[in-house]
Protein backbone atom coordinates (compact mmCIF):
# COMPACT_ATOMS: atom_id res chain seq x y z
CA UNK A 1 0.00 0.00 0.00
CA UNK A 2 1.27 3.32 -1.15
CA UNK A 3 1.77 5.70 1.86
CA UNK A 4 0.44 8.73 1.92
CA UNK A 5 2.82 12.08 1.52
CA UNK A 6 1.91 15.05 3.82
CA UNK A 7 0.93 18.17 2.72
CA UNK A 8 0.39 20.55 4.69
CA UNK A 9 -2.27 21.70 2.65
CA UNK A 10 -4.13 18.24 2.68
CA UNK A 11 -6.63 17.85 5.51
CA UNK A 12 -7.26 14.78 7.38
CA UNK A 13 -7.46 11.40 6.94
CA UNK A 14 -10.35 8.79 6.41
CA UNK A 15 -8.99 7.26 9.54
CA UNK A 16 -8.28 10.47 11.36
CA UNK A 17 -11.97 11.83 10.63
CA UNK A 18 -13.35 7.92 11.53
CA UNK A 19 -11.46 7.51 15.23
CA UNK A 20 -12.40 10.87 15.95
CA UNK A 21 -15.90 10.56 14.99
CA UNK A 22 -15.37 7.01 17.21
CA UNK A 23 -14.08 8.95 20.16
CA UNK A 24 -16.66 12.34 20.03
CA UNK A 25 -19.34 9.40 20.31
CA UNK A 26 -17.27 7.42 23.38
CA UNK A 27 -17.15 10.21 25.15
CA UNK A 28 -20.71 12.20 24.58
CA UNK A 29 -22.01 8.95 25.71
CA UNK A 30 -19.21 8.72 29.12
CA UNK A 31 -20.28 12.48 29.78
CA UNK A 32 -24.06 12.19 29.38
CA UNK A 33 -24.50 8.96 31.78
CA UNK A 34 -22.80 11.44 34.47
CA UNK A 35 -20.00 8.39 34.54
CA UNK A 36 -16.45 11.45 35.80
CA UNK A 37 -16.84 11.76 39.57
CA UNK A 38 -16.49 15.47 39.80
CA UNK A 39 -18.19 17.96 41.53
CA UNK A 40 -17.54 20.61 38.72
CA UNK A 41 -19.03 18.28 35.88
CA UNK A 42 -21.73 16.87 38.29
CA UNK A 43 -25.13 18.12 36.46
CA UNK A 44 -23.98 20.08 33.87
CA UNK A 45 -24.64 19.15 29.85
CA UNK A 46 -21.66 19.56 27.53
CA UNK A 47 -21.51 18.89 24.26
CA UNK A 48 -18.52 17.50 22.56
CA UNK A 49 -18.65 19.24 19.08
CA UNK A 50 -15.58 17.34 17.62
CA UNK A 51 -12.62 15.23 18.22
CA UNK A 52 -9.05 16.15 16.07
CA UNK A 53 -6.80 13.22 16.28
CA UNK A 54 -3.34 13.66 15.38
CA UNK A 55 -1.95 11.76 12.07
CA UNK A 56 -0.61 9.07 14.42
CA UNK A 57 -3.83 9.15 16.53
CA UNK A 58 -1.98 9.06 20.03
CA UNK A 59 -3.16 12.41 20.88
CA UNK A 60 -6.33 14.28 20.34
CA UNK A 61 -8.44 17.64 20.44
CA UNK A 62 -11.56 17.55 21.94
CA UNK A 63 -13.38 20.55 21.02
CA UNK A 64 -16.60 20.70 24.05
CA UNK A 65 -19.04 23.17 24.44
CA UNK A 66 -21.34 23.54 28.10
CA UNK A 67 -24.87 23.74 27.78
CA UNK A 68 -25.11 27.85 27.26
CA UNK A 69 -21.43 28.33 27.66
CA UNK A 70 -21.80 28.56 31.42
CA UNK A 71 -18.34 28.65 33.28
CA UNK A 72 -17.41 27.20 29.84
CA UNK A 73 -13.39 27.58 31.81
CA UNK A 74 -14.08 25.59 34.59
CA UNK A 75 -15.70 22.77 32.81
CA UNK A 76 -12.16 22.97 30.30
CA UNK A 77 -10.35 22.48 33.13
CA UNK A 78 -12.17 20.00 35.11
CA UNK A 79 -12.06 17.88 32.05
CA UNK A 80 -8.40 18.49 31.58
CA UNK A 81 -8.02 17.11 35.22
CA UNK A 82 -10.56 13.94 34.19
CA UNK A 83 -8.56 13.21 31.55
CA UNK A 84 -7.68 9.25 32.86
CA UNK A 85 -11.24 8.11 33.69
CA UNK A 86 -11.91 9.42 30.62
CA UNK A 87 -9.29 7.71 28.38
CA UNK A 88 -9.95 4.96 30.29
CA UNK A 89 -14.08 4.94 29.43
CA UNK A 90 -12.44 5.29 25.84
CA UNK A 91 -10.64 2.14 26.22
CA UNK A 92 -13.64 -0.29 27.01
CA UNK A 93 -15.49 1.49 24.90
CA UNK A 94 -13.10 1.39 21.74
CA UNK A 95 -10.78 -0.91 20.50
CA UNK A 96 -7.96 0.94 19.44
CA UNK A 97 -3.98 0.01 19.48
CA UNK A 98 -3.22 3.98 21.52
CA UNK A 99 -5.14 5.38 24.39
CA UNK A 100 -5.15 8.84 22.49
CA UNK A 101 -3.99 11.49 24.97
CA UNK A 102 -7.36 14.11 25.48
CA UNK A 103 -6.88 17.81 25.57
CA UNK A 104 -10.25 19.72 26.03
CA UNK A 105 -10.68 22.61 24.40
CA UNK A 106 -13.71 25.17 24.55
CA UNK A 107 -15.59 24.91 21.24
CA UNK A 108 -15.69 28.52 19.83
CA UNK A 109 -17.81 27.38 16.61
CA UNK A 110 -20.84 28.14 17.88
CA UNK A 111 -19.87 31.65 18.58
CA UNK A 112 -18.60 32.01 14.80
CA UNK A 113 -22.05 30.86 13.61
CA UNK A 114 -23.72 33.80 15.56
CA UNK A 115 -21.26 36.33 14.56
CA UNK A 116 -21.57 35.37 10.60
CA UNK A 117 -25.62 35.49 11.37
CA UNK A 118 -25.31 38.85 12.72
CA UNK A 119 -22.63 39.52 9.78
CA UNK A 120 -25.37 38.42 7.08
CA UNK A 121 -28.33 40.52 8.86
CA UNK A 122 -26.61 43.59 8.23
CA UNK A 123 -28.22 45.66 5.85
CA UNK A 124 -25.19 45.96 3.63
CA UNK A 125 -24.19 42.83 3.32
CA UNK A 126 -28.03 41.80 2.36
CA UNK A 127 -27.96 44.76 -0.31
CA UNK A 128 -24.94 43.06 -1.96
CA UNK A 129 -26.04 40.09 -1.68
CA UNK A 130 -29.16 41.03 -3.99
CA UNK A 131 -27.58 42.31 -6.20
CA UNK A 132 -25.30 39.34 -6.82
CA UNK A 133 -27.97 37.33 -7.70
CA UNK A 134 -29.83 39.48 -10.36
Amino acid sequence: MAKRTSDSNSGPSQRQLRVGELIRRSLAETLSRGDIHDAELAHVSITVGEVRPTPDLRKAVVHVLPLGGVNADQIVAALNRNTYELRRSINKNLDLKYSPELKFVYDRTFDQMDETRRLLDQASVKQDLERDTD
